[in-house]
């Protein structure tokens, strides 16, 4: 299948082929894409999805890749990348609309900017806000689900529509748009207006404690698993004696055992393998089942 026969002419950038994802994950791991596309608007982005539907291509929608793990054979079919090319910010009043990939900083202080009160949780949790949208992304007692009015979204026909956060079945780390095979254009918020002093104590105090006990200065795909009911992840396989735990090129984070690093040259088998190994391993001595919030994607 000629890839770069059937995408001519959708989007203004080049078409990569055989394009490696770790280029495109913050875990800096994962297989190649057959190809990627960076589409710069909502039209490139239904000229993509037309193509493909009609040649029968799967598609694979990333933001900027920051919650992700791509397997080491990689994607099949055409892998599109929204990243920080859907940035456009709008204002009314309490209410901002952002193009899905915006920053969450950038939302977070866009918002603080005028006043807004709501979105100080966001202002260190890496990804676009469409990526957050859809798995409710949330830290420090705030979430998607408490900002969030309504999404713009375009299904796998390029059709586009509005969808309100009562539709989204909102709930810890889910919405309805997983596995909905719809995409997230646009998010619109609305805020509460605040102090701008208290607005940005909030998000120093927030910043300064993800630099203090979070592992950024290593590669990851941020927190790797769900909060179980009544307990933390984090918490639970430190207590098993987990912290520092190494397959290949992947560790149990020693700054934090949420988390899991790419100390140099792992690849997603590394990860899988340790991910299994943590689950079996506080099963055994908890009698809880941790459950990844990453999302695995690509050809086993």
């Amino acid at each position: 299948m000629d890839l770069q026969a059937i995408f001519a002419g959708c989007t203004a950038k080049e078409l990569l082929l055989a394009e490696p994802m770790a280029k495109h994950t913050s875990f800096r791991i994962g297989g190649p894409a057959d190809a990627l596309a960076q589409p710069a608007n909502e039209a490139e982005l239904a000229a993509l999805l037309q193509r493909a539907a009609e040649h029968a291509v799967p598609v694979t929608l990333i933001g900027n890749g920051s919650n992700l793990l791509v397997r080491d054979k990689g994607i099949r079919g055409l892998v599109i990348k929204l990243g920080n090319l859907f940035s456009s910010v709008a204002a009314e009043g309490n209410t901002l609309t952002f193009g899905c990939g915006v920053s969450l900083a950038l939302a977070s202080k866009k918002a603080a900017s005028l006043s807004l009160s709501g979105m100080e949780f966001a202002v260190g949790i890496p990804g676009t806000i469409g990526g957050a949208v859809y798995m409710n992304a949330g830290a420090y007692d705030g979430e998607m689900a408490k900002v969030v009015t309504s999404v713009r979204v375009m299904d796998g026909q390029g059709k586009s529509s509005e969808l309100k956060a009562s539709e989204l079945d909102f709930a810890y780390r889910h919405t309805a748009l997983q596995n909905s095979g719809l995409i997230v254009t646009s998010v619109t918020c609305t805020l509460q207006p605040g102090e701008a002093e208290a607005i940005a104590a909030k998000m120093a105090d927030f910043s300064q404690r993800r630099i203090s006990k979070q592992p950024l200065e290593l590669p990851s795909a941020g927190s790797m698993f769900k909060r179980p009911p009544g307990y933390f992840a984090g918490t639970l396989i430190e207590q098993t004696g987990l912290k520092g735990y190494t397959v290949g090129g992947a560790q149990v984070s020693k700054k934090h055992a949420g988390f899991v690093v790419n100390v140099g040259g792992a690849t997603a088998q590394d990860v899988l393998q340790l991910i299994s190994d943590v689950q079996s391993k506080v099963l055994a001595a908890h009698g809880v089942r941790l459950e990844p919030e990453v999302l695995v994607l690509g050809e086993e």
